[in-house]
């Protein structure tokens, strides 16, 4: 009895350091674990090697990836998987599990899983996403939206704060010198025909190649991309197509629809007449913004109120006061709309 009741009370004495050591290794090992995936997460999310998009998850705007895509950028990026520390040599099925575990990322299902009439397969990225039953790994058909707060760059947060000066630079526009204004409308102008131009290059390129080649080239295919780097921005050559061939009867079909438009839009071409009207008309407008001043406007608004004064000082019945019908004879001085003085007239044409 003796015995037992010592033990006890080692037992007792015993794990109280130890049980105090414990609880603070395993609240340490969790904490740096988290910073070590918080950090994995954030350069996997930084980095654009790992394709991404943005789709609408319960009325909230995320940004996802494809579950296929994680191992293969795994493997192609190493030095990504050192910032884990221990953990750098777990498969990615266990570091995205692990990612799952610490609310890193949520596994997500496409809403619309019907096939569209005329289509062949899902699309590669829905638009519309919600949180999947099973919060597990899976290469097939599913994706992963990073459910923390992306870290905003310096220029950012320096652009957040010159937006309102952009804004209000825009609204006084029409106080700008005439120089200034020059220079801000044709630099507009220019870099939106630069765009429209390309726009339209490439739609015709495209055009052609499909309609006398059967294929699929757009040049700057990421130019109408939302989210993208620059050097991603600029590239020229497109990749490698991908899709079913296309057929002679689809070919056949756009080139006469093109004809026709083509047509169409010649038939009802204005002629030189009406689009010389139009020219006059836009530049009539762009004149009167360019030379619009403070200083034009305000003298408008002064003789637009001259005429009324003029009006208010002269007498509603044309004659001044103190002129009765006894003084009808005499020299009587009106005012005419023009603010001139006119004298009456007698009945033998001589000025009274």
């Amino acid at each position: 009895m003796t015995k037992s009741a010592t033990e006890r009370k080692r037992v007792r004495r015993a794990p109280s350091g130890a049980g105090r050591d414990l609880s603070d290794n395993r609240s340490k090992q969790p904490v740096s674990k988290k910073d070590a995936y918080q950090v994995f997460s954030e350069k996997v999310r930084d980095n654009k090697q790992l394709k991404s998009k943005w789709a609408i998850m319960q009325e909230t705007r995320v940004e996802y990836f494809r579950g296929k895509d994680f191992p293969v950028f795994l493997k192609d990026h190493l030095e990504v998987k050192e910032v884990l520390g221990e953990d750098k040599d777990l498969d990615d099925e266990d570091i995205i599990n692990a990612l799952l575990r610490k609310n890193l990322i949520v596994r997500c299902d496409r809403v619309v899983k019907t096939l569209r009439p005329g289509k062949k397969k899902l699309s590669s990225w829905p638009v519309h996403l919600e949180i999947h039953n099973e919060q597990i790994f899976s290469k097939e058909d599913a994706f992963f939206a990073w459910t923390f707060m992306k870290r905003r760059a310096l220029w950012q947060t320096i652009l957040s704060f010159l937006w309102p000066l952009v804004a209000l630079a825009m609204c006084l526009f029409p106080v700008y010198p005439y120089q200034v204004k020059i220079v801000v409308l044709y630099s507009c102008a220019g870099a939106m025909l630069f765009i429209v131009a390309i726009l339209l290059i490439r739609a015709a390129i495209f055009g052609a190649l499909y309609l006398i080649l059967g294929k699929r080239v757009w040049f700057f295919p990421n130019i109408n991309a939302e989210e993208t780097t620059f050097s991603e921005l600029v590239r020229f050559w497109p990749s490698k197509e991908d899709g079913e061939p296309i057929k002679w009867t689809a070919r056949l079909f756009y080139a006469i629809v093109s004809l026709l438009v083509i047509l169409l839009l010649r038939h009802h071409a204005p002629d030189e007449a009406a689009r010389a009207r139009y020219q006059t008309k836009v530049s009539n407008i762009i004149d009167e913004m360019l030379e619009w001043s403070p200083k034009l406007a305000l003298s408008g608004m002064l003789e637009k109120q001259q005429p009324a004064n003029a009006t208010e000082r002269s007498p509603s019945n044309g004659t001044w006061p103190g002129s009765g019908e006894e003084g009808a004879d005499e020299e009587t001085m009106t005012v005419d709309s023009d603010g001139f003085e006119n004298k009456d007239i007698d009945d033998d044409g001589s000025a009274a």
